[in-house]
């Protein structure tokens, strides 16, 4: 029986911890991305956006954002393989932690794996679901593969974080017939 209630403990501990994803990332930036929301000019939330990202890169521990530097260093210089060494290993270890999800997103995406990266995205929105990054990066995926109503979605739920996105402006431009037809 006191198998079983430890057992039961664990679990509602996990269930828990995933209805609550990653609580102190989400929390160290609201106000951060309140300004960003409200930012002047693409400058100002260029700089905005650099501390939101800069905030939700750090995992609490030095080993995983050794992991996550690893990574990103080897995305820069295209070694998409050791990236995704070093992300599966981040994400295996810190699974609750939505930035290493990000960013194995963006490896997959790099090496043409759009089923592995939409579900990294997933996840990383399911831990803050105000990634901005992850919400364009599904749009960009949404939009490969010809779901343009899914894809519009997504890049409107970025400009609502980041208005000053020109890229997903460009995007929603490119979308807005398919999308919303053309007006007569």
């Amino acid at each position: 029986m006191r198998k079983h209630k430890s057992a039961v403990a664990a679990f509602l501990l996990s269930v828990c911890v995933m209805l609550d994803p990653v609580a102190a990332q989400e929390t160290a930036t609201p106000d951060l991305l309140d300004q960003l929301a409200q930012a002047e000019d693409e400058r100002a939330a260029d700089r905005l956006e650099r501390q939101v990202r800069q905030e939700w890169s750090k995992s609490g521990s030095a080993a995983m954002d050794l992991l996550l530097k690893r990574g990103q260093d080897a995305l820069d210089v295209d070694d998409i393989d050791a990236a995704l060494d070093h992300l599966t290993a981040l994400t295996d270890h810190a699974p609750n932690f939505a930035e290493g999800w990000h960013t194995l997103a963006l490896a997959y995406y790099r090496a043409d794996q759009f089923g592995p990266a939409a579900d990294a995205l997933e996840r990383t929105l399911a831990l803050n679901p105000v990634h901005f990054g992850a919400l364009r990066g599904l749009g960009a995926i949404l939009e490969q593969v010809d779901k343009p109503h899914l894809a519009y979605d997504a890049y409107s739920r970025v400009l609502t974080l980041r208005p000053h996105d020109s890229e997903v402006i460009d995007a929603l431009e490119r979308l807005e017939r398919q999308v919303n037809g053309q007006t007569l």
